[in-house]
């Protein structure tokens, strides 16, 4: 699913609990003009800017970072974090890419409790 047809169902459905969740009302929660916002969801234009993203997810109730990726952005804060140890952080993310769910869950578990 692209990032625009996932804002545009994820805000229907939320617009069918709650009309709140209108084009015109996520549009002026989030600081974008209604059309420009039905312009995202139709993919008529690229998807919006990170700061845009972040509003539209909390908005949204959404994960950031999962929204950030469907638009093809990664966070800033990731960025410069890669940014600080570009061979290191490559090497991990290339040697990760295969693998399964879990083990990065549990890595990830082990990493924040700070065990080695």
């Amino acid at each position: 699913m692209t990032f625009g047809e996932h804002i545009r169902t994820v805000r229907e459905k939320r617009q069918r609990e709650d009309c709140t969740f209108s084009l015109r009302m996520v549009a002026s929660r989030t600081g974008v003009q209604p059309a420009y916002l039905n312009k995202v969801e139709c993919e008529r234009t690229a998807p919006p800017p990170e700061r845009t993203i972040r509003r539209l997810a909390s908005d949204l109730e959404e994960d950031a970072d999962v929204l950030l990726a469907l638009a093809g952005k990664v966070s800033q804060d990731l960025q410069q974090i890669v940014i600080r140890r570009p061979r290191l952080f490559a090497d991990l993310l290339r040697e990760l890419d295969e693998a399964p769910d879990d083990m990065l869950t549990r890595i990830t578990r082990e990493v924040r409790a700070g065990v080695s």
